[in-house]
């Protein structure tokens, strides 16, 4: 099989398709034909190893433990081990290939069929669905579990233009909430067009002016102040830092000033989603019943990949940037 390999860290450019051993299933596993990845922020952190931290996480501490990338799968299902009960060959799957262990940049790729995979949703390509597990998991969590979005809520999404951003505009107002975007210029209308009822372009109006209250601040950013928490939630509001940013951006609001209790307003960290084969479900019957529709930037053959990253790290992608290992996938 083909596969994208990188077997130090470093820059897109260390990115190379190399030819390998098609996997075989074990027992338990499933052999899956993948149609198409996506790019996410992880994705290019665990690249280049930035920041270090992250090779005494699992990563890898001289060179990737994975050398081939990719978290999000969408494909189908080739073989299974004989001691395989949830799939059978010729089903249609996406999911998180991360907590197997393995990388989803390659044309084949061997999981438990207890990890975090499951059908994919009918109405999406595999391009589509391929968009989703990581972001679209991040987003809900962060809205339902850590936001307590409900419907009526007043939502503020600061960063909404990526791929985690437009996850939370767009299943924020599935829950029913109204909904404000901050974006750059160039991605305001994008995010009006996925639902936003409010956006706010930051290089004309910073955050730091806005004088509204929100029941929730979902911060992907990373770049809001416990002074601007304090101003912008309203009382048992909920301010929500995302993703692997967060760790990061908490480290600059401990900097910045201390967690305000004022009003009984509340700001936390959420890291990296937990991944779950309920969740991945949820998800898959928003799509169904036509509540999500992913929305990607470009889509890039397999043997593009490491362009897909440089376009992903340079030009600031707005949405989902995918890998496609199948034509029409």
């Amino acid at each position: 099989m083909k596969a994208i390999v990188a077997k130090k860290y470093g820059p897109p450019s260390v990115l190379h398709l190399v030819e390998m051993a098609k996997p075989v299933p074990k027992d338990n596993e499933v052999l899956i034909k993948v149609c198409a990845s996506s790019i996410n922020s992880g994705d290019h952190r665990t690249l280049r190893a930035k920041p270090f931290f992250i090779r005494f996480m699992g990563a890898g501490i001289l060179r990737p433990k994975q050398p081939i990338p990719g978290i999000d799968m969408a494909g189908v299902v080739q073989a299974v081990g004989r001691g395989v009960s949830r799939f059978k060959p010729g089903d249609e799957v996406y999911g998180d290939v991360y907590t197997d262990g393995s990388g989803a940049f390659a044309e084949y790729v061997c999981l438990s069929q207890d990890t975090n995979i499951t059908r994919k949703p009918k109405n999406m390509s595999f391009a589509q669905s391929a968009a989703v597990p990581v972001a679209g998991l991040t987003a809900l969590q962060a809205l339902r579990d850590h936001g307590h979005v409900k419907a009526g809520d007043e939502v503020l999404v600061n960063g909404a233009s990526g791929g985690v951003g437009t996850f939370c505009v767009i299943i924020a107002k599935a829950l029913g909430a109204v909904v404000t975007g901050v974006c750059s210029t160039r991605n305001v209308d994008l995010v009006r067009e996925i639902g936003a009822d409010h956006v706010i372009d930051y290089k004309k109006q910073g955050i730091a002016k806005l004088d509204k209250r929100y029941d929730a601040v979902i911060d992907i950013a990373a770049n809001i102040t416990p002074n601007d928490y304090t101003r912008m939630l309203k009382p048992g509001g909920r301010g929500v830092l995302v993703g692997f940013s967060s760790m990061l951006g908490m480290l600059q609001i401990m900097r910045k000033g201390k967690k305000s209790k004022s009003q009984a307003a509340t700001f936390g960290m959420m890291g990296m989603a937990q991944a779950n084969i309920k969740d991945f479900d949820t998800l898959r019957e928003m799509m169904e019943d036509g509540q999500i529709t992913p929305v990607i930037d470009k889509i890039y053959p397999l043997e593009k990949a490491a362009d897909a990253m440089r376009y992903f790290e340079e030009k600031h992608a707005r949405a989902k940037v995918v890998i496609s290992m199948c034509e029409g996938a």
